[in-house]
């Protein structure tokens, strides 16, 4: 795909900006803007800089050795995402976009978050560059990451439950399109995920794309060669195309997204609309956007960024799903094994990888691409576990 394609805000089919006119013109100018910095030697520098002393990168990609000897077949490496400041890669594309808000004028920030992680990045750094900051999340997460709302609102942040629809990611994400349209003149929507209207996936992508510039440069020093699959988890898209991006142009690297089987956008899913974009959406009997549900709250979306879908159409990227009894199981063994609690949302890839590396033979190896810590989560694991 040309880059000229990439640009106006398509890949092959998916993608585009169906918006209102008004909301139209913000983001043509945001798309001026971000065009202009990410290549200006200023931005990046400052950029490198949050991203080495307040973020603390570069992160390892660690070598788990006894999962590898435990599950028998392919070497199993970790990128160490959950070591973030903030405790997941959200953070990547926050300090990208704020330093782009700053340089636009912005005052007030808004976002919306499923898990929390992202709400906890953006308000961490609207914290550091003393921005307003509002963040937009489904009632229903709110009460699943109760631990995550507090951590924001302690960090100065106004957090807005939104009851309407199933009170999840797809509703926090209408209500913060709800807003720039009303404020767009003031505010500045710093979204999470690559999804939405152009320029936001490749926004995203590019600020993401760190996981594996690191990861492929890491693991040649460490092995001499590039990986057998990379493997990540799928909600909107954003650790997966972080982690997928450096090695798009190799063919012989096996990509792989995963995603929940109660809400398989990718594996399931048909073209449609979505937030003002065009992507793999899952649909009801009248059309419209199913109810999903996973335990992992930060890939509970109906739909999935536009570049996936094309990765999907096109057989470049591979995607699978797996079970919350899966993902549940993985969550206990990774925490017993290596003594890293993963995210819910990262068990979804460490249980994938399971099923993949012991089919694997001894010289071949894959990257799972950790991309949070499991802190979140414990309080919830441990309600379900002991119903």
């Amino acid at each position: 795909m040309s880059e000229q394609v990439v640009q106006e805000g398509y890949f092959g089919e998916f993608g585009g900006s169906f918006v209102p006119p008004d909301l139209q013109v913000v983001l043509d100018y945001l798309n001026e803007q971000f065009k202009k910095y990410k290549d200006d030697p200023e931005f990046i520098e400052e950029y490198q800089y949050y991203l080495r002393e307040y973020v603390g990168r570069e992160n390892p990609l660690t070598y788990a050795e006894r999962l590898t000897d435990k599950w028998g077949g392919a070497k199993v490496y970790l990128k160490r995402e959950d070591l973030n400041h903030t405790g997941a890669h959200k953070i990547n594309n926050v300090v990208g976009q704020i330093l782009l808000a700053k340089r636009m004028g912005a005052k007030r920030i808004i976002a919306e978050t499923g898990a929390g992680q992202h709400g906890v990045a953006t308000v961490t750094a609207c914290a550091m560059f003393e921005m307003d900051c509002v963040i937009y999340m489904g009632a229903e997460d709110t009460r699943r990451q109760a631990l995550n709302v507090f951590r924001m609102e302690l960090l100065g942040a106004t957090v807005i439950p939104v009851a309407k629809g199933q009170g999840r990611l797809k509703d926090a994400v209408d209500e913060a399109l709800n807003d720039l349209v009303a404020n767009y003149q003031n505010t500045f929507y710093l979204l999470g995920s690559a999804v939405g209207p152009h320029p936001f996936p490749s926004m995203v992508k590019h600020f993401q794309s760190i996981i594996s510039e690191e990861s492929k440069r890491q693991i040649l020093a460490k092995e001499g060669r590039l990986p057998d699959a990379v493997i990540a988890c799928v909600g909107g898209g954003s650790n997966a195309i972080g982690a997928f991006a450096h090695y798009l142009n190799e063919p012989a690297v096996r990509l792989i997204g995963v995603e929940p089987d109660q809400a398989p956008s990718l594996t399931e899913g048909v073209p449609s609309m979505l937030h003002g974009f065009k992507c793999l959406v899952l649909l009801d009997e009248e059309g419209n956007p199913k109810p999903t549900y996973s335990i992992a709250a930060g890939l509970d979306y109906p739909g999935i960024g536009p570049e996936h879908s094309q990765l999907k159409v096109t057989g470049r990227a591979e995607y699978a799903t797996v079970s919350n009894e899966e993902v549940l199981a993985s969550f206990q063994e990774v925490s017993r094994t290596e003594g890293i609690i993963p995210a819910l949302e990262s068990a979804h890839a460490l249980a994938y990888a399971k099923k993949l590396a012991s089919g694997m033979t001894k010289d071949q190896i894959i990257i799972v691409n950790l991309s949070g810590r499991g802190d979140k989560d414990v309080e919830q694991v441990y309600n379900m576990l002991n119903k």
